[in-house]
């Protein structure tokens, strides 16, 4: 398989050292130093772009792709508000365009559990629910894209909450979710979901230990998206 990478940071190293590891070709790795490269690049060579780069960069390299013909793969976050461009593209050009705030298997189970758990908290009361996050010190955006869609998850099945809002926000209404976003060295991810009463707490989480989980699902979509069509998701690879 021929991958092009648009953004070559540290999951971008990474996703490309697994990619050669695994008998791929990488046409070329591009970034903000060599964005120009891109007018030199022909789709025929290419059958799959990974998309790991920067908030400010991914809807120019993901359009880019997707005029070309070139299925994307996307993991960069902080972005979504211009997602329906991209999602409205992707049928215009009968192209395919995979996105997931994160791509490790296990958070996307988790996903799952915190689905479950939202839809069984709202049949109780007393409980007010929290989030927390942590991430290392070059992670730009907070809360995370995993925190949001975490977030997402709560506010469309755990009827007590309408929104969510950083932790620390003035004047924010009581039906909204607060997020805490630390960031600290070595961190590669935690988040932690707490419902807290005067009687109990209960608390589910997730912790990457490392960034291969995310760098081999990434790798394992772009396998798994030559020759789809659509807008596709971590449920359509997982089957969910």
């Amino acid at each position: 398989m021929r991958i092009l990478l648009l953004g070559y940071g540290k999951m971008g190293k990474l996703i490309g050292e697994f990619a050669e590891q695994r008998g791929h070709v990488l046409v070329a790795k591009i970034d903000l130093a060599n964005q120009d490269l891109l007018q030199e690049l022909h789709p025929n060579d290419i059958d799959v772009a990974i998309e790991f780069s920067q908030p400010e960069a991914a809807l120019s390299n993901i359009r880019w792709a997707l005029e070309k013909g070139i299925p994307v793969v996307s993991g960069t976050t902080g972005w979504l508000e211009e997602l329906p461009q991209v999602e409205a593209l992707t049928r215009q050009k009968n192209g395919a365009f995979f996105y997931a705030s994160n791509f490790s298997i296990g958070v996307n189970i988790f996903f799952k559990v915190n689905h479950y758990l939202a839809s069984l908290m709202k049949e109780t009361s007393g409980y007010q629910v929290s989030m927390e996050e942590i991430h290392h010190t070059q992670k730009k955006d907070a809360p995370s894209g995993t925190a949001i869609t975490l977030a997402k998850s709560i506010i469309d099945h755990y009827t007590q909450v309408k929104s969510w809002h950083n932790q620390g926000e003035n004047a924010v209404p009581s039906d909204s979710l607060p997020i805490t976003s630390i960031r600290k060295d070595p961190a590669p991810g935690t988040h932690r979901i707490c419902y807290s009463s005067p009687i109990d707490t209960l608390e589910i989480s997730h912790t990457a230990h490392s960034r291969e989980g995310f760098a081999t699902g990434a790798l394992q979509v772009a396998e798994w998206i030559i020759g789809k069509k659509g807008v596709l998701s971590m449920d359509d690879f997982l089957s969910f």
